[in-house]
């Protein structure tokens, strides 16, 4: 039987092939939530994987069994494609995490619909398949085991149109229930380790020195990420992840995450304001600490991406320059800036509901305002997350954060990860002319005239 695995794009994410970096490669990580499905697929099956961020969707082709994941912006793009399917014959299966939070809504675009994790059904289905019968809803009731996993095979994946596809992932959840995040709603504030021999032999088998962690919180459980970095200290390769901010206060691990080749990490500081951070259950962020907890990172040699989030109900309109100019005097190296995004499944969304202006789940990408702010007009929050982008990533920041980092220990290793991070960022500025502007001095229409709502959206 031909599988064809699907994740599809989102918003104005399409034909994302042209967006091309150093080397003429995307700025982009691969997937590893298919290629995991892929290897669990027992013999008999012929998958075949289509990231459509980085390529088409083979409309015209034979599949016997067709599968998309997608979260909450991808899920208009993801019924278009299993309706386009189902309509020449096709069965199509659903999941991922807005199938699992709205597996109804799903229902009507599919044949079936998985909620939870995928490989703990997976089987079934396609033994379903392979009989004609897949239909209605397949729960994964138990977590599926991160014991024996396979290898992925990161051969059905064409590593010509990626940064890397040297993806790893070693932990799967997040101890924390922040209430905007839609992680930890799916995994239900849990967090699961691999055994790290396992982890290292992956890790091992990766072509290359550069990959990515892609866990959630690497560092999350102390003990676990202090055997991993020991472990993969003597295999001289290097890597990037994400963790809180928390990592900073324990001087031993953040040593051993160094030696062992950790040149960044994405932090999600989200906010400034302590009372923002309280009301979303992420009161463990002290932005007292801020500074000294980047210099730790710094001072071993690891850069930090940071998490901005707009919006809070303590937001008002001088929130975006006080922000920008505290990113500067606290060095943050890059940053992904996003509006407060009330994702089906959360703690927020079921907050907010009664002030969601926005039913179009493709606006539900972080960079696009979908409910009415407390403090200040929907216009306002779009402008003013626009601004801060266009200003954190103006070409003359960021030489001058290159620069910094080329004087800081260990700051020339992640150099050219960080450059191309930059250039990523500041090119998507420049292509979807984001521009915006500061709500803090004025608060009119945007300044050529345009809606800044029509904006794209900054994706990724």
């Amino acid at each position: 039987m031909k599988v064809l695995l699907i994740a599809p794009a989102s918003g104005n994410w399409h034909h994302v092939g042209q967006q091309r970096i150093f080397g003429g490669k995307t700025f982009r990580f691969s997937l590893l939530s298919l290629l995991s499905l892929a290897a669990e697929t027992p013999p008999g099956f012929e998958i075949r994987i289509v990231d459509e961020q980085v390529q088409d969707v083979p409309w015209n082709e034979h599949f016997d069994l067709v599968g998309i994941t997608c979260m909450t912006a991808a899920a208009p793009r993801a019924y278009d494609i299993a309706d386009h399917f189902r309509t020449c014959g096709v069965p199509v299966v659903l999941g991922g995490m807005h199938p699992t939070f709205l597996p109804d809504e799903a229902l009507q675009h599919a044949d079936a619909v998985c909620v939870g994790e995928a490989e703990g059904v997976w089987r079934h289905i396609l033994e379903d398949a392979r009989h004609g019968k897949v239909s209605g809803i397949y729960r994964a009731d138990e977590q599926h085991t991160l014991v024996g996993l396979h290898m992925p095979p990161r051969a059905l994946l064409d590593a010509r149109r990626y940064g890397t596809i040297q993806s790893v992932q070693a932990t799967r959840g997040c101890p924390n229930r922040c209430s905007f995040c839609s992680v930890s709603a799916f995994h239900k504030g849990s967090l699961r380790c691999r055994p790290v021999e396992e982890v290292v032999c992956e890790v091992k088998d990766l072509s290359g020195r550069f990959f990515m962690f892609v866990d959630d919180s690497l560092t999350a459980e102390r003990g676990y990420a202090l055997e991993l970095c020991q472990a993969l200290k003597p295999l001289g390769k290097i890597w990037i992840s994400q963790s809180t901010l928390e990592m900073a206060d324990d001087e031993e691990l953040v040593q051993a995450a160094s030696e062992a080749g950790c040149i960044g990490m994405f932090v999600g500081l989200e906010s400034f304001s302590e009372s923002s951070l309280r009301s979303v259950d992420k009161g463990f962020n002290r932005v007292a600490e801020y500074r000294d907890r980047i210099a730790t990172l710094h001072a071993n040699g690891i850069g930090v991406e940071a998490g901005i989030v707009f919006g809070f109900d303590t937001d008002g309109p001088n929130v975006f320059r006080s922000t920008l100019e505290l990113l500067d005097e606290i060095g943050i190296d890059a940053i992904q800036v996003s509006v407060l995004t009330p994702l089906p499944g959360t703690p927020m969304f079921d907050r907010l509901v009664s002030r969601i202006s926005e039913h179009d789940w493709s606006r539900y990408d972080y960079h696009h305002v979908v409910f009415r702010p407390a403090r200040m007009t929907a216009e306002q929050l779009q402008a003013g997350h626009d601004w801060v982008t266009r200003e954190f990533y103006r070409p003359w920041r960021i030489a001058r954060r290159l620069a910094r980092m080329a004087l800081r220990p260990g700051g020339m290793r992640m150099m050219k990860y960080a450059a191309a991070l930059n250039a990523a960022y500041y090119g998507r500025t420049v292509r979807w002319d984001i521009r915006g502007y500061d709500p803090g001095v004025r608060s009119r229409t945007h300044a050529h005239g345009g809606d800044v709502s029509r904006l794209p959206s900054l994706g990724g």
